[in-house]
């Protein structure tokens, strides 16, 4: 089985601060790429950031320049650092773990518990 264990998060005002991470734990043949997606009240989860196990990364226009994404690879862990944030910011922010599962040979794709993020104007 494979786990995805999120921390980090909570309330800021705006133009501050957080730091969410994502460690993965399980039996992988290989993990193709890790990312954050985020949920608003209402609306549809929509992608924030992606690396892949090669470090490219991809970021959601909304948040470019301001959000970084980075990844440990031997801790199978992601981190996302979020700066300057925005009330629209706010949402629940789930990691997501693209991998190959070592049992099957299968790719799959796993899920975060979710954390939410506010922050305050």
């Amino acid at each position: 089985q494979v786990q995805l264990v999120q921390s980090g998060g909570g309330l800021v005002q705006a133009g501050g601060s957080l730091r969410l991470s994502c460690a993965a734990s399980g039996t992988f043949f290989s993990i193709n790429a890790m990312g954050w997606y985020r949920q608003a009240p209402g609306k549809q989860r929509e992608l924030v950031a992606t690396i892949t196990s090669a470090g490219s990364t991809n970021y959601a226009d909304s948040v470019k320049g301001r959000f970084t994404i980075s990844g440990d690879n031997a801790k199978k862990t992601v981190y996302l650092q979020m700066n300057s944030l925005k009330p629209d910011d706010t949402a629940v922010y789930y990691c997501n773990l693209q991998y190959v599962y070592a049992i099957t040979l299968r790719p799959d794709i796993s899920w975060g518990q979710g954390t939410q993020v506010t922050v305050s104007s």
